[in-house]
């Protein structure tokens, strides 16, 4: 059967966000719109100092003010510790404080007013610990111990493809520096919030704008003692994540709080409390080796990653490892060594932040490719091209690459900002590039499983439901997976209809992480809606004494043969299936798992069913006097497969380029020597504003992964990776001074200036 023309194809075409509507006029519902009867307010009490052991807690006070109906405390809570990846944590503090922000007491009451005051009554004692706020000090021999862990190490990495020593020895040419990224907070609209009840059957039901709530389930109710059926999970409309919310804390208290009184419990953090619950990226410090002959070639690489985990460990070692070898799939090397530790300090936990410890990495290798550039008298974007990964490229992790278009990518950018017009440097104005590669399609988070699965039911009015439990954070993949969904049944898309996220019905789903959703929740339902359009028109051949292969689906209407094809509206058909079959629907299941091996024990294997690559050149003019930066234009083109809905695909990349821009040049979560955080609002912590954004030219270019949902890969986290590098060898070529550690500020800069002569011409 023909495929039907362009114009009534839904994958392909920038449709708006589904959830649009809603949104803007309010109908939709967010954590913080969200009440039941008899609801408590409770909050968190939290540790003002970094490191102690707590001698005593007295609630007395407190719990006797009228209107407080709980204060909980580490007694109140079960005594194990959890964690994803380490169970290294409590839910709230028993016998010590970890860091300035540790949660300590939960306190439960009618009205926020009332609990406000009841905080200011709980009275903790510490006995004050030295405080380690320096990864690299906390590793040496002598320092105070966060946690029970040899040199205070969360983790440990090492891995090695080849001989690598014998490759630096026969190496023309050897690159060697140190690279430094900071602590950047996610800054998403909403603040986390939990609301929490207890059901008539005595389970836990809880509201929560997290990313992964099947995941969440099973984190929290080890957490809680509990077996995971006697938790449910529902995701409102979430305003933000970025890594952020990942299992977050709050929500988990909330429960707490509510299975202990038996009434809804709700918390919200203030922006401030978001802080210093929000898990925010890791902070490395990267020592780059890398060999290279004079033509330019790449023939060895070295690293040795020192990351701060902050006081519990969360996402830490799963972004730490993406660090050590991610970037092996972006330029062909053939000999590469990887060792790093995760490394406890007094300081807020680090967690996932979009690109999942793979910015970091690219900071320092995409500035050393500028840096060898200039050793070799060589243009940085030939050096690239020279390196770049190609089609059916595997690297020495087994890594097997599909669709690439990375140099594609680099042409495009470099096409359209005109740089082989600019290549020199120029007096404070210059262009930077950045490339990056990311994974579509995660394959190394759980061994058991780590794919995803759909439901797809075709109700008698002829709308499809699709239940997916990949979780929609903003990003729009609501409206991605109805594409999909519309587009393999043969519905219009105002007929399909995304059902919200609910453990007890959605299909379970490790979340939004890992540049997962489009790829995998993608291909599930494109395989849900196959089985159910087939399902659907068996039965119409059925009753029709056709073959099923002589029908098809368009636009809602069943397509029968010959002359003009007759069309018949679909609901015509499942009415009938319905009346037939004692009222039931047509109900469909599909599922993917990408066809790659889990690694091995050597992290040995193809860790991903796809990957996405994205090249960006950046503009910036650097005023000398003052250092400060202003970045004019940037140009991106992003290797995407193929592009299901180009509004948000391109929208996605705009977003990532102000993430990349304020991490490059302002974010930096700061705490003061005693580990207190000093800049916890948006007044301090300095994020770009619309003034600061540069225009922006997005181009997608589109290599058709033929293991994706029609050719898609991934583009979310993909999109902020290039930028910091991008602006940062940019600003080399503008004014001579090589900033190595991240945020590039205008102090850096004048530092620099003034090292090598205030107000030189750089050229």
């Amino acid at each position: 059967m023909a495929r039907p023309p362009a114009e009534e194809r839904v994958v392909g075409r920038s449709v708006p966000n589904i959830d649009a509507a809603g949104k803007v006029t309010g109908r939709a519902k967010y954590g913080s719109d969200l009440r039941l009867p008899g609801m408590l307010y409770g909050q968190v009490l939290r540790s003002p100092v970094a490191h102690a052991r707590v001698t005593r807690i007295d609630v007395s006070r407190a719990r006797n003010l009228p209107g407080i109906k709980a204060v909980l405390t580490g007694t109140d809570a079960p005594a194990h510790r959890y964690g994803s990846a380490v169970a290294d944590e409590n839910l709230l503090a028993r016998e010590k404080v970890r860091y300035a922000g540790d949660e300590v007491a939960v306190v439960v009451g009618t009205d926020l007013d009332v609990v406000q005051e009841a905080l200011d009554l709980v009275r903790v004692e510490y006995e004050e610990l030295p405080v380690t706020l320096d990864p690299l000090q906390a590793l040496t021999p002598g320092a105070a111990k966060i946690h029970d862990a040899e040199r205070n190490t969360a983790a440990h990495f090492q891995i090695q493809r080849g001989n690598v020593d014998e490759a630096f020895r026969q190496a023309e040419r050897v690159f060697e520096d140190e690279f430094r990224t900071s602590l950047v907070y996610q800054a998403y609209l909403e603040p986390t919030e939990a609301l929490a009840e207890v059901d008539s059957d005595g389970r836990a039901v809880l509201w929560a704008g997290i990313q992964d709530p099947s995941s969440s389930r099973m984190t929290y109710s080890r957490a809680l003692g509990i077996s995971p059926e006697k938790l449910r999970i529902v995701q409102p409309f979430t305003g933000g994540g970025f890594g952020g919310k990942l299992e977050p804390k709050l929500p988990v208290l909330a429960v707490l709080a509510a299975l202990r009184l038996g009434r809804p419990v709700k918390l919200a953090s203030n922006r401030h409390e978001d802080f210093l619950g929000s898990q925010p990226r890791v902070p490395m410090i990267i020592r780059l080796r890398l060999a290279y002959q004079r033509d330019g070639t790449i023939t060895a690489k070295d690293v040795q990653i020192v990351a701060d985990n902050g006081a519990y460990t969360r996402k830490g070692p799963s972004v730490l490892l993406t660090a050590c070898y991610r970037i092996d799939a972006l330029y062909r090397i053939p000999t590469v060594r990887a060792q790093a530790d995760l490394v406890y300090t007094n300081k807020i936990p680090t967690g996932a932040f979009r690109g999942y410890g793979n910015p970091q990495m690219h900071f320092a290798m995409e500035s050393a490719m500028d840096m060898m550039a200039e050793d070799l008298s060589m243009d940085p974007i030939e050096l690239r091209l020279k390196n770049a990964a190609v089609p059916g490229y595997v690297n020495p992790h087994g890594w097997q690459v599909g669709s690439c278009a990375v140099k594609e990518c680099v042409e495009e950018v470099r096409t359209a900002s005109g740089w082989d017009k600019q290549a020199g440097n120029r007096h404070r104005r210059a262009l930077g590039i950045g490339c990056c590669v990311h994974v579509s399609g995660n394959r190394s988070a759980r061994k058991e499983y780590d794919g995803s699965s759909a439901l797809v039911r075709l109700d008698p009015d002829g709308t499809a439901h699709v239940y997916s439990g990949e979780a929609d954070i903003g990003q729009g993949s609501r409206t991605v997976l109805a594409q999909i969904a519309a587009e393999t049944l043969g519905f219009p898309l105002s007929r399909v209809r995304m059902a919200p996220i609910d453990t007890d019905i959605s299909p379970h789903a490790w979340g939004t992480f890992a540049s997962r959703v489009t790829y995998l929740g993608g291909n599930a339902v494109k395989a849900a809606a196959l089985d159910a359009k087939a399902r659907l028109l068996a039965f119409v051949a059925q009753s029709t004494g056709l073959q099923p292969g002589m029908l098809d689906l368009q636009e809602g209407k069943i397509v029968f043969p010959g002359p003009g094809g007759k069309l018949v509206p679909v609901e015509q058909y499942l009415q009938e299936y319905t009346y037939k079959d004692s009222g039931s629907s047509i109900v469909a299941q599909g599922s993917f798992v990408p066809n790659v091996v889990y690694p091995d024990a050597s992290r040995y294997g193809n860790i991903s069913g796809a990957y996405s690559y994205a090249a960006q050149v950046a503009e910036v003019e650097v005023d000398q006097e003052t250092g400060r930066v202003q970045v004019l234009n940037v140009w991106a083109a992003h290797d995407v497969g193929r592009a299901i809905n180009p509004a948000l695909a391109a929208g996605q990349v705009e977003g990532g380029i102000a993430f990349g821009l304020g991490w490059a040049l302002t974010e930096e979560v700061r705490h003061d020597a005693r580990g207190s955080l000093r800049n916890g609002n948006f007044v301090d912590y300095k994020l770009p504003t619309a003034e600061d954004m540069p225009e922006i030219q997005v181009s997608l270019v589109e290599s058709n992964e033929k293991t994706g949902p029609y050719g898609a890969k991934s583009v979310g986290e993909l999109t902020l990776i290039p930028t910091a590098p991008a602006i940062a060898n940019a600003i080399y070529r503008a004014t001579g001074v090589r900033i190595k550690e991240l945020p590039i500020t205008p102090e850096k800069i004048l530092a620099g200036l003034k090292a090598r002569g205030a107000g030189q011409d750089n050229r």
